[in-house]
Order: structure tokens, then C-alpha cells, then sequence
């Protein structure tokens, strides 16, 4: 009888091992496969998401022309910007359908290092202290770093040098390279540090700060929209450049978002997205979470 029963409990057991080799889950090893010498119609069937059917990308729109609200003349505020179109774009090249999760920027980190999203597009740069979080794409735009004021206090930095003093206060985005920047460049400085880029340009205009770090492109479109900012400096950085963040580990799914986005530079797709992106954060547009 034990006999028997060890057999029977061995055949469970074997039985129990096969089914769970069956499913496919995007958090398996995929290290070993070659995925970049597999063509689109096999990477495809290789990749496996969050939510089967789906690309789930993590966004924080309140970087304009990156994310944002554009709005229209009937109101009814519609997510935009190059990065959303540019999520677009990949998960039509990878045959899924998009689903966007608006939300603030460290929470895009956290989601991702979570692996409740497939990517995060919020202006990223490829800065290695995130490297624990996530896995980078290819570099999809090119763009810089500024040191922003009103025009008001514009006077009083004639170099980024002028800014590392005890007597100004000095905004970056929590969990945005911009926060290393303002501790290298401003040490001596208060650096505050906002959830909202949105904060900080209320933060500049009403005079409670005196200058911030932000990305060029959204220095440039919030400049557009507020009378009262000035761009004063370029800030170095060597960095320089936007990628997607996916999800941590999944190999198949990184080969096709960096194969989407070579497309979209080949295609000239990419190129066409900025422009747009950058037409539509001229007009009426609202950066930020929306409320329920």
C-alpha cells in the first residue's frame, strides 16, 4: 500500500510540475533566449505583459510636451503629448492594445519597480541609480537640462554659480534626475523638492522659490504658457537623452519597444510626434492628475 501510494503521490507531483511549465509569465528568466534574432511575428508571440492583450505604460502628465492634458474647445481634457503618441505607436508595432495610468512621477518609479505596469514614459533618463528599477530602451529624443527663474529675479544669477547660496530656494521634481542636478550644481542652496513640476512653476511664479532645475523641452513649453518664467542657463549633464522604462527582466518585451521606437526614428514618425506634442502644449491645456 505505501508502494502505491508513493507512485500515486509522484505522478501528482509530475503532473502538478508539467502545468506549471505551461503558462507563460513575464517575471520567467528570459536572459538566455536570443529575442534580437527572432523576426516581429515570433518576438511578438514571445512577449508577455501585465494584462495579456494590453501594454500597460505608467505616465505622470504634468510635463508638457512630453504628457498633459490638452484641451479642447468642447473642455473635455485628452491625454497627449510625443510620449504618448510614441506609446501609441509602440504598442500598435507590437500588436496590443494601449492602456495609459496617469499618475505622479515617483509613482511611475515605484509602479514599475513593482511590476504592476509594462513601462514608464515620463521624460525618463537613463540614470543608473534606476537601474535597480527598471530596464532602459534606446534613447528616443535628445534633449537638455535648464536652470529656470521668473524674469523678476533674473537678475540676481549671472551664472549657475550665483544660484548655490543659503539665501535661495531651489526647486526640483521628487525622484526626477533634476534633484541630482540641484544637489550638484546648488548644494549650498534649500533644495525643495515638489511631486508636480506644475508645483514648481506655481512655487516660481508666486516667489516662495527662486529657481528650478528642469528638462529644456518642458522649460520651453511652460515658458510658452507663463509670461513670468525665464530660462537663464544650460545645465551639463551627460546624460542627456529620453528612454522608456520597462518593466525589470523582461527581455522580449524591451527587444520590442527598442525595435518601435528605431522604427518611429526611421519612419520619421518620431520627429512628427514632437512637432505635434509641441503645437498642442501652445494652446489650452491642463498638467497634472486629473481629479476622479
Amino acid at each position: 500500500m505505501k508502494k502505491i501510494l508513493a507512485v500515486l503521490m509522484a505522478s501528482v507531483i509530475a503532473l502538478s510540475m508539467a502545468a506549471c511549465g505551461g503558462s507563460k509569465d513575464s517575471s520567467e528568466d528570459q536572459s538566455s533566449v536570443d529575442y534580437a534574432s527572432m523576426s516581429d511575428d515570433e518576438l511578438k508571440e514571445a512577449i508577455t505583459t501585465v494584462t495579456e492583450g494590453k501594454l500597460t505604460v505608467a505616465t505622470s502628465p504634468d510635463f508638457a510636451p512630453y504628457e498633459f492634458y490638452a484641451i479642447p474647445d468642447d473642455g473635455t481634457p485628452t491625454l497627449a503629448g510625443f510620449d504618448v503618441a510614441l506609446a501609441q505607436y509602440i504598442a500598435d508595432y507590437l500588436g496590443l492594445q494601449l492602456e495609459m495610468v496617469p499618475m505622479d512621477f515617483d509613482g511611475t518609479l515605484a509602479e514599475l519597480a513593482a511590476k504592476k505596469t509594462d513601462l514608464a514614459m515620463a521624460g525618463y533618463s537613463p540614470d543608473p541609480d534606476r537601474e535597480d528599477k527598471m530596464d532602459f530602451s534606446i534613447i528616443y529624443y535628445t534633449g537638455g537640462q535648464s536652470f529656470v527663474s521668473t524674469k523678476e529675479k533674473a537678475s540676481q544669477f549671472t551664472s549657475l554659480d550665483d544660484a548655490n547660496d543659503p539665501s535661495f530656494s531651489i526647486g526640483a521634481q521628487t525622484g526626477s534626475i533634476q534633484v541630482g542636478l540641484a544637489e550638484a550644481n546648488t548644494p549650498d542652496a534649500d533644495i525643495v523638492q515638489l511631486a508636480k513640476v506644475t508645483d514648481i512653476i506655481a512655487e516660481l511664479i508666486s516667489g516662495k522659490l527662486d529657481g528650478g532645475f528642469i528638462e529644456t523641452a518642458v522649460a520651453q513649453s511652460y515658458a510658452q504658457n507663463y509670461d513670468e518664467l525665464e530660462i537663464l542657463f544650460d545645465v551639463p549633464y551627460d546624460q542627456e537623452g529620453s528612454v522608456v522604462g520597462v518593466y525589470k527582466g523582461n527581455a522580449a518585451l524591451l527587444e520590442g519597444v527598442n525595435r518601435a521606437i528605431q522604427a518611429a526614428l526611421d519612419d520619421g514618425s518620431m520627429d512628427s510626434f514632437v512637432a505635434e506634442a509641441n503645437e498642442l502644449a501652445s494652446g489650452n491645456i491642463y498638467e497634472g492628475v486629473l481629479d476622479e
